[in-house]
């Protein structure tokens, strides 16, 4: 999640999927987007904006898991 282009993608994803989306620090997200020094976890993607397209388990058998529509799937 360090390209600015799959920052845009997920980002507009949840502004149609998601009524509780934080559009602001959607855009603080997004402005970083690109830099070298720029990365972004899953969970903090998710506990920044109130993301519902990607689910983040840890411990065994966790990992990262996006909506159908996201990966395409």
């Amino acid at each position: 999640m360090r390209s600015k282009s799959t920052i845009d993608f997920i980002g507009l994803w949840e502004k149609l999927n998601n009524p509780d989306f934080k559009p602001i620090d959607f855009e603080r997200f997004r402005n970083e987007a690109g830099n070298n020094y720029f990365v972004l976890s899953p969970q903090r993607w998710i506990e920044s904006t109130n993301a519902l397209g990607i689910i983040s388990k840890s411990g065994r058998y966790g990992g990262a898991f996006a909506h159908r529509d996201i990966t395409g799937v």
